[in-house]
């Protein structure tokens, strides 16, 4: 078994758009990241076009909608590493503009939260004993304004719905980690222009340096929290 001393950093859906710039920021911190993708080649390609820009990441298939990846993911981490310091929960599905609740297909709402909900969930839950063995850890579940029951409207019900859930699992898993040295916060990066986004949006790169942020937070930093560029917002 090799263990590191180097932070490690795991990033969901970071095969491109928001996740992929995330791990190009936390590579500039020093630290090893995992590239988590759920098509194997498109992550190695991703990795491979950090390592071109002079970062050097690992890229790891990925899909957290099925248990077995990720105890494969699990046991890599372990055999390799040794230690899981900041997860970040990116990988979403489903931005459904185009249903209304009123008539949605469910299987599509059960879909958005088998990977936007209950994907986060079972990683979290795979991951923290790394986390618990350091007394250290930083899981950051990347939001959205969406899910924010203050500002909420009509549409996008699949989407909006499982990131609500998303920020109520994050609350409690913050609560019961409380005094542990594992902060959980929720993070909106805002609109950004992404394959899923669409034009118009902000830069990637401002999106993903709010969750970054979150990402590195100093010991009597927030948990609990539902932020945007670092700054709390409405629940």
């Amino acid at each position: 078994m090799t263990h590191t001393e180097q932070r490690v950093a795991v990033v969901t859906g970071a095969n491109r758009g928001i996740g992929l710039e995330i791990c190009r920021q936390l590579a500039r911190q020093g630290m090893i990241v995992i590239l988590g993708s759920r098509d194997a080649a498109k992550g190695e390609a991703a990795a491979q076009q950090l390592a071109h820009e002079g970062w050097i990441l690992h890229s790891h298939q990925l899909d957290v909608a099925s248990t077995e990846s990720i105890e494969h993911l699990r046991a890599d981490i372990e055999r390799r590493y040794g230690r899981v310091d900041i997860l970040i929960n990116n990988a979403a599905i489903h931005y459904d503009t185009w249903q209304r609740a009123v008539s949605a297909d469910i299987a599509i709402v059960q879909q958005a939260m088998e990977t936007n909900l209950y994907g986060p969930w079972r990683l979290t839950q795979a991951l923290l004993p790394f986390m618990r063995r350091n007394h250290y850890g930083r899981i950051v579940n990347v939001s959205s304004g969406a899910g924010s029951i203050t500002e909420m409207g009509a549409g996008t019900p699949a989407y909006a719905i499982s990131k609500t859930a998303l920020n109520a699992l994050t609350r409690m898993l913050a609560a019961e980690l409380q005094g542990t040295g594992i902060l959980v916060n929720a993070v909106c990066p805002g609109w950004v222009a992404t394959d899923m986004g669409g034009p118009g949006g902000r830069p990637v790169a401002d999106g993903a340096a709010g969750i970054v942020w979150a990402a590195l937070l100093p010991e009597d930093g927030p948990s609990g929290g539902f932020f945007r560029d670092g700054k709390p917002i409405a629940w």
